[in-house]
This record gives structure tokens, sequence and C-alpha cells, in this order.
């Protein structure tokens, strides 16, 4: 076996007929087409959800609610449930 014929036949690409040619880029201008619009609808998807959710933000509203009361004990223990249980009672020393 010859090495040198070998090496040439590998170097050298098989023709493509044109016709051949002529569909692979057709096909390929095709895929090309179906990317962009994908890509656009996407990217006009993500901008959608982005503005919905910022409207839907703004209809909320934050409220801050301070009450302050104060309870007598007789034996010291201060205990209150206060608003949503994330609240503190202090003790000003009654007890």
């Amino acid at each position: 076996m010859n090495c040198e014929t070998c090496k040439e036949r590998k170097m050298q690409a098989a023709p493509v007929p044109y016709a051949v040619h002529e569909a692979d880029m057709a096909r390929m201008e095709r895929n090309n087409k179906k990317l962009w619009i994908t890509n656009i609808i996407l990217i006009l998807a993500i901008f959608a959800s982005v503005i919905w959710f910022f409207w839907r933000e703004s209809q909320f509203e934050d409220v801050v609610t301070t009450i302050q009361a104060e309870q007598e004990t007789e034996e010291g223990n201060n205990y209150a449930v206060v608003g949503d249980l994330i609240g503190t009672a202090e003790s000003n020393g009654n007890g």
C-alpha cells in the first residue's frame, strides 16, 4: 500500500452536484428564517412578561401599621399576640 496515494485521496473532497448544493442552501435559508422568527417571538414574549410583571407588582400596596398598646400583668408575664405574629411586645417592668 502506497501512503502517498492514500493521503492524496483523503485530501480531495468528492464533488457535489450543483442541484444538491442548491437544495442544501435553500433548506439552510428556510431554517435560518424560521430561527430568526422564533428568536423575535421569544424576545417579544420576554419583554411582554417583564412589562406584565411590573404592571402586576404596581397593583399592590405595602401598608405598615403600628399599634401601641399597654398591658398590665399580675405575675410579670407579658405575652401578647401582635398582628400576624411577627411583632414584638415589650415589658415596662411592672411585673
